[in-house]
Formats: structure tokens, C-alpha cells, sequence
């Protein structure tokens, strides 16, 4: 009589972020020592998209590996693994707990020229992926508020400094050269200000939607910085910050339309005008 194959949990990582960048994964389950834990960017087809890590022995049948601060890791979403030492055995890693603690509301020195962020987070499925942003110099947003068909965002600039002219550029995507323009204030320790206004992004096609990205450019003629907000422990923005939808009103508005701002899926900070369709009179 054949026995019933012993079914093996898969690999569970608990892990801690530190708000230098760090992450460690400690693990538990069916990974025996000699393995390693792999991380591989989702979509890479270099070497440079798979990254190895060591595991070494903790005691109480847990295996602990170490992504260190200092070691480059690209913007991206990277999957968890963990494999035998000859690449036999590959796991994907379920989530176990997850201290994001230390990356809650981070305010990194300003004059730091690049800004790190590593996340682990739970995917769809249910597995285990960390995700990295690598940004220098990076503009960070701040509080978002709404009066007079306008919003204003406050934020503060790493890696670089304000100077003459400094502006945010809204562009359109897809036709990156149809800019809308708006001063900026700086302040203290690389905070900035400024105003968006609605009904200049409404103004001429009579498309049904349209999707403003907004960079800021430090200095006139400067190249831009893509706004976004990643010194949080929030991974997905696009579907946990949610922002008024108000009307655009104006004389250059030629249909009713709405507008709000969200963030994308990079956690980049955007604006979406919706306009409503023609119809037969």
C-alpha cells in the first residue's frame, strides 16, 4: 500500500523594513539551510533584475536573509523567492508579518541626493514582493487641498534646490508637449507650494478624458521631477487615496466636465479630467 506524499508548507517571510531602505526576511516553512532567498523584477531580462541574498540560520528552525540599504535595487515590483544553492527548488514566498512601522510619515534629510523606499508587500495572489523606488533628486507631495476650481499641493524636494523660475509643468499624456504652467513657492528645507487650476486643462481638444501628469521643474529650464509620494508604508496609492471629483466651470469649459487628482499605480501623482459626451440634440 502506497502512502500519502507528505505535503510541505510552503516558505513564509516575515518581514521588517527600516526607513534607510533596509528590509530582512525572516523565514519559516520548507526552506532548509543552503538556500537562498531571490528576488526577481517582475518584467527583467538582464542579470541586474535578479538579486541572490543568503540565508543563514536563526535558531528556531528560521532562516534570515538581508537586503541591505546600500545596495541598488531597481525602481519596480520584485518577486520573492527562495531556491537551493544550484537553482533546484524555486518557492515563491508567502507573506507572513510585515513591521513597516519605521516608514510611516519618513522625512529623510533633504540635501540626501537620492531617495530610497523598499516595501514588502502582500500581491494578489497572495505572495510575497517587495516594492522599490529609486528616485534622484525626487519631489515628494505632500497635503492635497481643493477652493475656487483649484488644488494646491504642498511638498518637499530631495536632492536639489529651488531656484529662479521653478515651476510645475502639468502635461497631457500622450501629447507631452501640450503643458500647462504654474509658479512655485519654495520655503524651508526644500518645501514647495503651488496652485493647479482646472479649467486651463480643459481648454481645447474635445477629448472625453484626459490624464495631466505633473513634474516639477526646480529652476527655469530645468529638466522635470516627477511628483509622487513614497516616504509612506503604502505600497498601492491608486486605490486608498481617493480625492474629490468636482466640477470644472469657466468660460473656456465647453461641456460639463470633472475633475480630481489621484495617484498611478508608480504612486505618481496625477490629474483626471472626465468630459461628458456629446449627444443628439
Amino acid at each position: 500500500m502506497t502512502g500519502t506524499p507528505t505535503r510541505t508548507e510552503p516558505p513564509r517571510a516575515h518581514c521588517i523594513a527600516d526607513s534607510a531602505g533596509g528590509v530582512t526576511f525572516d523565514i519559516v516553512g520548507d526552506a532548509s539551510p543552503g538556500a537562498v532567498l531571490v528576488l526577481r523584477r517582475r518584467g527583467g531580462k538582464t542579470a541586474a533584475d535578479t538579486m541572490r541574498l543568503p540565508l543563514t540560520p536563526t535558531g528556531a528552525g528560521r532562516l534570515r536573509a538581508v537586503l541591505p540599504s546600500t545596495v541598488e535595487l531597481a525602481e519596480g515590483r520584485w518577486d520573492a523567492f527562495t531556491t537551493q544553492g544550484d537553482e533546484t527548488g524555486e518557492q515563491r514566498i508567502e507573506p507572513g508579518r510585515r513591521d513597516l512601522r519605521s516608514l510611516v510619515d519618513r522625512a529623510p534629510d533633504p540635501g540626501r541626493a537620492q531617495v530610497a523606499v523598499r516595501i514588502p508587500y502582500p500581491t494578489l495572489d497572495g505572495k510575497l514582493a517587495v516594492r522599490s523606488w529609486s528616485r534622484a533628486p525626487h519631489a515628494e507631495a505632500g497635503a492635497v487641498t481643493f477652493a475656487s476650481g483649484a488644488m494646491t499641493v504642498e511638498g518637499r524636494l530631495y536632492g536639489a534646490g529651488l531656484g529662479e523660475g521653478a515651476a510645475v509643468e502639468a502635461r497631457l499624456r500622450g501629447a507631452e508637449k501640450d503643458v500647462r504652467r504654474v509658479p512655485v513657492t519654495g520655503g524651508e528645507d526644500g518645501m514647495f507650494t503651488f496652485t493647479l487650476a482646472y479649467e486651463p486643462l480643459a481648454e481645447g481638444r474635445g477629448d472625453e478624458q484626459r490624464l495631466w501628469d505633473l513634474w516639477l521643474c526646480p529652476a527655469d529650464g530645468s529638466p522635470g521631477i516627477r511628483i509622487g509620494r513614497i516616504l509612506d508604508d503604502v505600497w498601492d496609492k491608486k486605490t486608498v487615496f481617493r480625492y474629490p471629483v468636482l466640477p470644472v466651470e469657466g468660460p473656456r469649459v465647453t461641456r460639463p466636465t470633472t475633475a480630481y487628482p489621484y495617484f498611478t499605480a508608480d504612486n505618481d501623482l496625477s490629474v483626471r479630467l472626465d468630459t461628458a459626451k456629446h449627444t443628439a440634440g
